[in-house]
């Protein structure tokens, strides 16, 4: 898993792990999700994928666009 950049200092994502066809993503609680193409949607997975390299705005948009649309809970 890569540290996310974080740049606002209030993200509840604390690091990600970038696939060809998914984004495993943990949250500050510790729980980790992963997301991929077939379930969160192709458009999705790519920005996801770019805003976890900017560092910002992953968070909120998984909470505002995204929400129970993952394909597991890793743990």
């Amino acid at each position: 898993m890569r540290r996310y950049g974080n740049l606002s200092g209030t993200s509840g994502v604390t690091a990600y792990e970038i696939g060809s066809d998914f984004i495993t993503v943990e949250f500050r609680d510790g729980s980790t999700y992963s997301y991929t193409n077939s379930i969160t949607g192709l458009s999705n997975i790519e920005i996801m994928k770019r805003l976890a390299a900017k560092g910002s705005g992953l968070s909120t948009f998984i909470s505002r666009h995204v929400k129970d649309k993952y394909a597991v809970k890793v743990k």
